[in-house]
């Protein structure tokens, strides 16, 4: 039986990020912590920490926040990549009663200066030169930004106002967390979350302590086994409320082994080397190593018809697998088909050990998902957002492809009059950082809070994401049309890498289409062409009408009204953080349309 919201809230009261991670520290001291990759002279090597290790980090660095005046209710700024120091230090700020602020790495100075002087942070802590280089040059327009601490310093740079971060961070001196911990309160401000301003300038999302505390209980209550040692890669942004929760918050709580991967473009290879138990990614990430193993198999067209063959024979075994309505029969047969073909191609990419696969922050194609399922990987969607603390719809066993699973553990998912997806729990915020009328647009008096997302429910409670309720495409012949739907069907098509469908108050549907970096040049050779730039082979009338024979069929499950009618190829990649595509892959459609205007008029002539 599902916890209940009561049940939940006895469970963590008097709870915070630092209570449980000291127990966590008591009970598994002993146990990895972090782990991350280093040069010596042996070449690569591994470095890691036990927990007992990581809390001492922690104290010491405690000591040298406070040391420079951090203290309760101030915010301190963190801007590094997914490195162990990310984990010490954000703990170190919540232990001094602060508040850590995690910001985009690629965050030019423009949005430097709006993040640090919105949120009023005194002190940030930066990675190296590199990122510095952001705050300095707006450094005049900071005022209230005191004390910048660069961790790392290879040229020994001499500025104004900033400190080493060994001579504060790994100082002698420590903090006693179980003191610090005991004046800490449940409903002190944990973190600001920095929505990714795909609709204007970015939202601070205010989580307490109860906030990460109520949701990562409900994790594992759903869980429902024990998370201690589970291996994660962490490699997205730690400013994103889903990495921040599922390998620093849930890691600190649930005692998981993290391995950081500062370098995001590496977590395949991280993924072989590592075999980690529970991985976030979002659709992109999934997309990739899926793309990557079509065109392993693509070298071998027998082997990628055989491949194929047992794929489609897969999905209606695990199906019933999933549902809980197999037969004996059909365990032994997906057991053989996985001997046969699965597993090796599990080993190869380093997910066959994955106990929990989860893809959210956009939509995924329900085939993909499906795919992965059939072969031995369980992916699962996640739905959430910042504003409840990451999830607020997630089932990881009897997952329904196509949809974002049910209410999270102590969660009330309800759809508004016009079907908005709205939710009630200990996950939801507190509200935007010095934006009441914002706050007052996306929480209830009573609670509630509104997503801006469009969803239908079924009999069984399963949430289906239909659109965000201001990006509905409505034609000029008045037809809504969900835009995410069209592009999660498209985007099954193996050559094609992004998609943006338009059509506002126009005739009918079309889209701006870029081809898969990683497919397109394989399928190119394949074709006997050599050498071929993604600009090149969107200009191909080969590579179009191969591209339009698989919307076609994309399209079939889809109304007349509401098919894509026409495609503009573009043979530019869309990459994450861009004019295109916010930090976790969202498309930024304001600036597209703008951008590519003259494609889409040209649609339309």
């Amino acid at each position: 039986m599902a916890i209940t919201r009561d049940e939940l809230d006895q469970q963590v009261e008097g709870q915070t990020i630092c209570s449980r991670f000291l127990e966590t520290v008591e009970a598994h001291g002993g146990r990895t912590a972090l782990r991350s990759r280093v040069e010596d002279f042996r070449g690569d090597a591994w470095e890691s920490w036990s927990y007992r290790e990581y809390a001492d980090r922690v104290a010491a660095a405690a000591a040298g926040l406070q040391s420079l005046g951090v203290k309760p209710g101030d915010r301190v700024v963190l801007m590094m990549r997914n490195i162990p120091a990310f984990h010490v230090v954000d703990l170190a700020v919540a232990f001094c009663g602060a508040t850590a602020v995690s910001i985009y790495n690629s965050s030019p100075p423009e949005q430097v200066q709006y993040l640090v002087g919105h949120c009023g942070a005194r002190v940030a802590v930066v990675e190296d030169p590199e990122l510095l280089d952001r705050f300095l040059t707006v450094r005049d327009e900071l005022p209230d930004l005191e004390v910048i601490v660069l961790l790392d310093n290879p040229l020994g740079l001499r500025t104004r106002g900033v400190i080493e971060g060994p001579m504060v961070l790994e100082g002698s001196k420590l903090l006693d967390l179980y003191r610090a911990a005991g004046a800490i309160e449940p409903d002190t401000l944990a973190t600001i979350i920095y929505t990714s301003g795909t609709t204007g300038p970015p939202k601070g999302v205010m989580l307490s302590h109860r906030n990460v505390v109520w949701t990562a209980a409900g994790y594992i209550d759903l869980l429902d086994i024990e998370p201690v040692g589970f291996r994660a890669i962490s490699y997205l942004p730690m400013a994103h409320i889903a990495e921040r929760m599922s390998s620093h918050y849930l890691a600190a709580i649930a005692g998981f082994e993290v391995t950081t991967c500062p370098d995001p473009s590496e977590v395949a290879a991280y993924a072989r080397e590592v075999r980690p138990q529970t991985m976030f990614g979002v659709p992109r990430v999934w997309e990739k190593i899926h793309a990557g193993v079509e065109a392993a198999l693509s070298a071998d067209p027998e082997t990628k018809a055989k491949f194929d063959g047992a794929v489609a024979k897969a999905i209606p075994l695990v199906e019933r697998r999933t549902l809980g309505e197999a037969s004996e029969a059909d365990d032994e047969a997906w057991a053989a088909l996985d001997d046969a073909a699965f597993r090796k191609v599990r080993e190869q990419v380093g997910l066959d050990q994955l106990e929990f696969a989860l893809t959210g922050a956009a939509p995924i194609p329900p085939e993909l998902v499906t795919w992965y399922r059939a072969i031995g990987v369980p992916l699962s969607e996640i739905y959430g957002m910042s504003e409840c603390t990451g999830p607020m719809t997630w089932e990881p066993y009897r997952v329904k492809a196509g949809t974002v699973g049910v209410a999270f553990p102590g969660v009330e998912v309800f759809l508004g009059d016009d079907g908005e997806v709205c939710c009630r729990g200990g996950n939801v915020f507190l509200g935007y950082l010095d934006d009441d009328e914002r706050t007052a647009e996306a929480l209830g008096d009573d609670g509630t809070l509104r997503s801006g997302d469009i969803g239908e429910l079924d009999d069984e409670g399963y949430l289906r994401i239909i659109d965000r309720k201001k990006e509905l495409i409505i034609t000029a012949g008045g037809k809504n049309i969900s835009p995410a739907n069209l592009e999660a069907a498209m985007k099954t098509v193996p050559l094609i890498g992004q998609v943006c469908a338009v059509g506002d108050d126009r005739p009918f549907v079309s889209a701006l289409v870029v081809l898969d970096p990683e497919v397109a040049p394989v399928w190119a050779r394949e074709h006997g062409m050599r050498n071929a730039t993604l600009a090149a082979l969107a200009d191909d009338p080969e590579v179009r009408a191969a591209i339009e024979q698989g919307i076609e069929v994309a399209m079939e499950r889809f109304n007349q009204a509401e098919r894509i009618k026409k495609i503009a190829l573009l043979g530019d990649e869309w990459l994450p953080d861009s004019d295109e595509l916010t930090p976790t892959s969202k498309l930024k459609r304001r600036t597209i349309l703008a951008k590519y205007a003259d494609q889409i008029e040209a649609l339309y002539a």
